[in-house]
């Protein structure tokens, strides 16, 4: 505070000594090992969850519904032992992040409420384009359409779809919890959170790639689209992730990061091209652009840390000698 009060009260504050981080008051290895256990945590958690695939051999294709209840086995296994690698993390860099470790995961009830409704409004608002394209490109109205949405029938046919528990349920929590929840404690006491937060979506970005594989291997196009949609594919995983990853520092909750994963996964990639050729393209390019600007204008009202209470990311990087003023208020 002395630095903000102007020249005077700088020569006027006495120092102090600089607060050492916890790691080192605990005796614990130093920084640089601390960064590469941490990195190496995160890769072997990348590669056991996109590993987990490819355990089971099958000639079908993966939106087979054999391959996907695999699939599902082998992630959940995969997902539910990953918060061990943060045990390990712990034990091996000594550091205590100071809150228990489902709650520095996301698990907890203090904000669930707000935690689990705003970003998913936030996520929905940048999506004002596509959902007056898919409005205006339904043949029921809105008053029909409810009625479709709330059925019991429809969640049951749902329910029994392998394909949209995947994209709707299984997907979004398993990755949000090995990608996001256990991944940006371990990041953090190295990067610091600005930079975990953009760090962190690389793996999620480059463990999309093992689409590859299987497009080659069943040889869905030709080889240089199939590398073409994959760079595609990581740019546009690599930029939802940060927005996730934000999600996550800012709430201290897994709930709004998984909700608005379903949500994108259901919406898909904004049909931009098509909104061009619309027949109503001038008011759709308007909700494109409004819902862009209340998306950009409403991102730090809606994710103000005092809506979900204490952050334990937050609080582990302050037991750490770290402070992220930027994103932790």
């Amino acid at each position: 505070m002395a630095a903000l009060g102007g020249d005077g009260l700088r020569l006027l504050s006495v120092p102090r000594p600089e607060r050492q981080p916890e790691s080192a008051a605990l005796g614990g290895p130093d920084p640089g090992l601390c960064c590469w256990v941490s990195v190496f945590s995160c890769l072997s958690l990348a590669c056991s969850y996109v590993g987990s695939l490819y355990v089971w051999k099958s000639e079908l294709p993966r939106d087979h519904p054999a391959v996907i209840k695999r699939r599902f086995t082998s992630v959940l296994v995969v997902s539910s032992l990953s918060p061990l690698c943060v045990l390990l993390w712990r034990e091996l860099t000594g550091i205590q992040p100071g809150t228990p470790l489902l709650t520095l995961l996301g698990f907890r009830l203090e904000g669930i409420f707000p935690a689990a409704l705003l970003p998913l409004l936030l996520t929905m608002i940048l999506f004002l384009g596509p959902l007056m394209q898919l409005s205006m490109d339904c043949p029921c109205d809105l008053a029909d359409g409810l009625k479709v949405v709330l059925a019991p029938r429809s969640w049951a046919r749902c329910l029994t779809d392998m394909r949209w528990l995947r994209n709707q349920v299984i997907a979004p929590l398993t990755e949000e919890l090995v990608f996001r929840a256990c991944m940006l404690p371990m990041l953090a006491p190295c990067t610091g959170l600005g930079p975990a937060v953009f760090t962190c979506p690389l793996f999620f970005g480059v463990a999309h790639f093992h689409h590859i594989i299987e497009q080659l291997r069943f040889r869905q196009s030709s080889v240089g689209s199939i590398f073409l949609s994959a760079a595609f594919q990581f740019s546009y995983t690599a930029v939802f992730g940060v927005y996730t990853a934000f999600l996550f520092v800012r709430t201290g909750h897994l709930i709004g990061p998984v909700l608005c994963h379903s949500f994108c996964n259901y919406m898909g990639f904004p049909a931009v091209c098509a909104a061009l050729e619309h027949p109503q393209r001038w008011p759709l390019l308007a909700g494109y652009a409004l819902g862009v600007g209340l998306f950009l204008l409403l991102l730090q009202p809606l994710t103000d840390p005092k809506l979900y209470g204490s952050l334990p990311l937050c609080v582990l990087l302050e037991r750490t000698g770290d402070s992220e003023a930027l994103l932790c208020s």
